[in-house]
């Protein structure tokens, strides 16, 4: 990509005339190819046509003509009776101040370009609560977003390719080589404590800041996992079927790998195989993606939360026992009554529903 200064210069050789055909061409392709810059390249051309010289003598802005004033009286003082002289020190002011506008010019461009590059630095997708949303990143891969999630990148331009999510989300990664180094560009995913990194591969992630694990199911591919910020930490490998559950909160002294294998945090999963007999869509990790909510061995609580995200709702229990009430099964097409009255006739529960507020009480 071109750089910013040879955007300058050309503008600079094209407003004061003095651009050939080469430079225009260039320009021209070069404001194709960052549109965000053709809007201030037309207002200076609108200035510079304004202020553009009616004689041989040119004529310029007020802060201008101000210091070629200032600068005549000067001269007239120190050598009066010198015409000749005078007008070399004003052509040569003259283009001092040229110089002084071009680096103005220059300045202001360089302040926009990186105000619209920081601007386009930042890729935000969001999938609100009661929606899901798909969306393909710059290097081709896949995003399956699921509600209540979002996900930050860049543009992919460095030497990796990195991704942050709030939330849960399917990614489809495709293979990118590096046009510098000639090897695969790595996926790099940051969810809550974790990094997961990738070259090529489906794997899914569910990191809710109200959750207290991160959990990643990989389909086909491998992925690495460590703890964000330790690079000495061993790294964790899923391989195809394979799910890991880690703690949303990084434990300090505990690397990734211990925290998987130890024994006195009951909270924190071994690796856990899914059936890789069973079609993809059929998985509960990845139901979401096909339209469906599964739950198996939740608590109404923990339900609650997924209810919440599903439908853009909120519950509010009036007792502690609703609360550990425990429920298996599945929803796709249902209303937010349809589902509730469901769940009622698995498990009873007395509900009120008053629009998106949903109120749970025990029956007990």
């Amino acid at each position: 990509m071109e750089t910013p200064e040879r955007i300058w210069f050309l503008l600079s050789r094209n407003l004061s005339g003095d651009a050939t055909e080469q430079d225009k061409e260039e320009l021209n392709e070069l404001l194709q190819q960052h549109p965000e810059l053709m809007q201030q390249y037309d207002i200076l051309h609108q200035l510079w046509s304004v202020n553009a010289p009616a004689s041989e003598e040119p004529v310029t802005s007020d802060k201008l003509n101000r210091i070629l004033q200032l600068a005549e009286a000067e001269a007239a003082i120190e050598q009066p009776a010198s015409p000749v002289v005078h007008i070399k020190k004003r052509r040569k002011l003259y283009w001092a101040a040229a110089i002084v506008t071009t680096l103005a010019v220059s300045a202001w461009l360089l302040v926009t370009w990186n105000n619209k590059q920081q601007g386009l630095a930042a890729n935000e997708v969001v999938a609100p609560k009661g929606s899901k949303t798909r969306t393909i990143l710059p290097d081709g891969s896949t995003v399956w977003l699921n509600a209540g999630s979002r996900i930050v990148y860049a543009n992919f331009n460095g030497p990796e390719r990195e991704i942050t999510l709030e939330g849960e989300a399917y990614f489809d990664v495709v293979q990118v080589m590096s046009a510098t180094t000639h090897q695969k560009k790595p996926f790099i995913v940051h969810a809550g404590a974790i990094d997961i990194r990738v070259l090529g591969t489906a794997f899914n992630v569910k990191s809710y800041p109200e959750e207290k694990t991160i959990e990643t199911t990989l389909i086909r591919g491998l992925v690495q996992i460590t703890r964000k910020g330790d690079a000495k930490a061993a790294p964790v490998y899923l391989h195809p079927n394979e799910k890991i559950v880690l703690p949303a909160s990084s434990t300090e002294g505990v690397t990734a790998k211990e925290a998987v294998t130890a024994t006195n945090q009951p909270a924190i999963k071994q690796i856990i195989h899914i059936d890789s007999t069973i079609k993809e869509s059929e998985h509960i990790e990845t139901a979401w993606v096909y339209n469906r909510l599964e739950f198996r061995g939740d608590n109404f609580e923990q339900l609650a939360q997924k209810l919440e995200r599903w439908y853009n709702i909120k519950v509010y229990f009036d007792d502690a026992a609703a609360r550990q009430l425990v429920f298996n099964g599945s929803l796709q097409n249902e209303t937010v009554e349809q589902a509730f009255m469901a769940l009622k006739e698995a498990v009873p529960f007395d509900v009120r529903i008053v629009n998106n507020e949903v109120f749970i009480k025990s029956t007990k």
